[in-house]
């Protein structure tokens, strides 16, 4: 075989190896947002310029886990210890939307005085992508919430494994710089029958399901949501009313949320959005 031929032959493996081999981490340009995706394809962070969130002081009727969520994120961007967290429960009651209003409300009142927190999304497919993140932020300046929204596993679905070595197993440990947050409907995160098929394979059964349900007790705090009261969803119209002067007569503008709850079958803040929606846009008015 020719000496040129054998270059060209090489040539050509040296490539196909270069596409097969992992992408490089790009440089993490943390200071064109306050908020980010993880891509874990090219292990680097999309900035998220307009973020889609609402303002705190809107989120009725989770008053007390609203309170707790404030302290608790507060003290991790003030450098303290916190604990990872967990909201779980009814759909709809502003789980997601409670984080980036507490990110948002952090930030803004630190003001110049520190380094702004930051918020990055990781969705739940990426879960086994968590120690390439976590190597990428935690040797920075900044202190980061890791947000997954709608967190749960399926059956034979054993991402659940590196979660839990991310958040508090491993030799080195979640990084001091970041905190996990996720929402979820489930407070174990796992289907009760997934949890009840592990008890009836085991060789010990309680082993198994132990191991499943210690998933969620690497969250140091459980917020729960629950369905709201006619009450507190008549708030939450108010409150949305009042922000955007929709100049409804509060008779008028009750009586229309309660028919419109009555239409979706349930009362929640997600609905008492979806009812704000459609209000302005028939006033003709932009929210």
């Amino acid at each position: 075989m020719s000496r040129e031929l054998l270059t060209d032959k090489l040539d050509r493996l040296i490539k196909v190896l270069e596409r097969m081999a992992p992408p490089e981490p790009q440089a993490v340009d943390l200071d064109s947002a306050d908020c980010f995706v993880w891509n874990p394809d090219h292990l680097c962070f999309d900035p998220v310029t307009r973020v889609n969130r609402v303002d705190i002081s809107l989120i009725r009727g989770v008053d007390t886990v609203r309170d707790i969520l404030f302290d608790n994120t507060k003290r991790f961007a003030e450098g303290f210890q916190a604990n990872n967290v967990l909201l779980w429960g009814a759909r709809g009651m502003g789980k997601s939307s409670l984080v980036k209003a507490v990110h948002a409300s952090i930030n803004a009142a630190a003001g110049d005085n520190g380094a702004p927190l930051k918020l990055v999304e990781i969705h739940r497919e990426d879960i086994d992508s968590l120690p390439a993140l976590m190597a990428a932020i935690k040797d920075t300046d900044y202190r980061f919430i890791l947000f997954c929204d709608d967190l749960s596993f399926d059956h034979d679905d054993t991402s659940y494994k590196s979660l839990k070595a991310a958040l508090e197993g491993g030799v080195e440990g979640r990084p001091d710089n970041v905190i996990f947050y996720a929402t979820s409907n489930r407070r174990h995160l796992l289907p009760r029958d997934m949890i009840e098929n592990e008890r009836s394979t085991a060789i010990n059964p309680s082993e198994a399901v132990e191991e499943k349900v210690s998933l969620s007790d690497r969250f140091g705090l459980w917020l729960g949501f629950h369905k709201c009261s006619q009450d507190d969803y008549l708030a939450m119209i108010d409150g949305y009313a009042a922000h955007f002067d929709l100049g409804v007569e509060k008779g008028e503008l009750h009586a229309d949320a309660l028919e419109w709850s009555t239409t979706r079958g349930s009362r929640s803040g997600r609905v008492a959005w979806q009812f704000t929606q459609d209000l302005a846009g028939r006033l003709g008015k932009k929210l």
